[in-house]
């Protein structure tokens, strides 16, 4: 068993000055999404913050094999953003993937920003837009939660994707000709696998707590279980995440084909590189240990800062 690869792009891939841009647009829109998020959110939904980012971290550590030699993971902003709206589902991203980055060293710290555009703000705009989309098309028939969890799914791993291209392009990484494609061709698989996997979780949620999918249902008395039911999942995949595939993920694989990846600079730090725990030499409890301490600080930091932003709104 071997532990989840990291995922997400690390220093040197891209250019300071694109890096650079790329923070200050995410904080702009991390800045906007805070003052969003208390309004967006009912206060019965607030138990589901902390354990959806919990799950969308424990799914990440879990890449599942793809044809052609690489592997995929979920991204999870089309299933944040139907289970809490845009704004919050933004702020969500932004926990997961910060989290990744300073404790795990999965992407660079100077890469950030750019992980959070892709992730926290690509993803997630294209997740709901799609999602409005779908709604848009086919009203309120009985299927469209089931086809606007696919679609979101894929798009957003997609235009992410493309996102991350052109970020590389600009750079001067790899010239757009070459790099969009590339990134295109294997993402396009991966995004079967993302839609897929938002499309499961939203069958489970139909058939369990429906009122979910309903941004006009609050129904109070189930948040206690909602929680404890999504906490049962999230143990799950962290149980599971010693299993995930080994092969190098879609950026990773890309890097190597195109004869960029040497490009990747060492982390400035290390705490729990790699999402394995130091100092355990059983490497499969090492990295269930790893996953628990991530769940456990996504879930404290998506739920406090969601409180905060509630309770600021409620007073305005």
């Amino acid at each position: 068993m071997k532990a989840p690869v990291p995922m997400h792009i690390p220093d040197g891939f891209l250019s300071l000055a694109v890096a650079l841009v790329l923070w200050l647009v995410s904080i702009a829109f991390i800045g906007l999404a805070l003052k969003r998020a208390g309004k967006e959110l009912p206060e019965e939904r607030l138990p589901l913050v902390g354990v959806l980012a919990a799950a969308i971290f424990a799914g990440q550590m879990l890449n599942f094999s793809v044809a052609g030699g690489t592997s995929g993971h979920l991204l999870g902003s089309a299933l944040a953003v139907m289970l809490l709206g845009p704004w919050t589902a933004a702020l969500v991203m932004a926990c997961v993937v910060s989290v990744q980055a300073l404790i795990f060293q999965d992407g660079g710290v100077i890469a950030l920003g750019a992980n959070l555009f892709n992730m926290a703000i690509v993803g997630v705009a294209v997740a709901y837009f799609a999602a409005s989309l779908c709604r848009r098309l086919f009203g309120k028939r009985k299927g469209l939660p089931f086809v606007s969890a696919f679609a979101a799914g894929w798009l957003s791993i997609f235009i992410a994707s493309l996102a991350a291209a052109l970020e590389l392009a600009v750079s001067g990484t790899s010239p757009a000709a070459i790099a969009v494609p590339a990134m295109a061709g294997i993402h396009a698989l991966i995004g079967i696998g993302e839609g897929l996997i938002t499309f499961g979780a939203v069958s489970l949620i139909m058939a369990s707590f429906p009122q979910l999918l309903d941004s006009e249902a609050h129904k109070k008395s189930k948040a206690s279980l909602v929680a404890t039911a999504g906490l049962v999942f999230t143990l799950a995949l962290l149980v599971l995440s010693p299993l995930a595939s080994s092969k190098p993920d879609g950026l990773e694989w890309v890097a190597e084909k195109l004869g960029f990846l040497q490009l990747a600079q060492d982390p400035f730090f290390n705490i729990i590189p790699d999402y394995v725990m130091p100092g355990v030499h059983n490497e499969a409890v090492a990295t269930i240990l790893a996953g628990v301490i991530g769940c456990a600080i996504v879930i404290a930091l998506a739920w406090l800062i969601v409180k905060r932003k509630q309770g600021e709104a409620s007073k305005s």
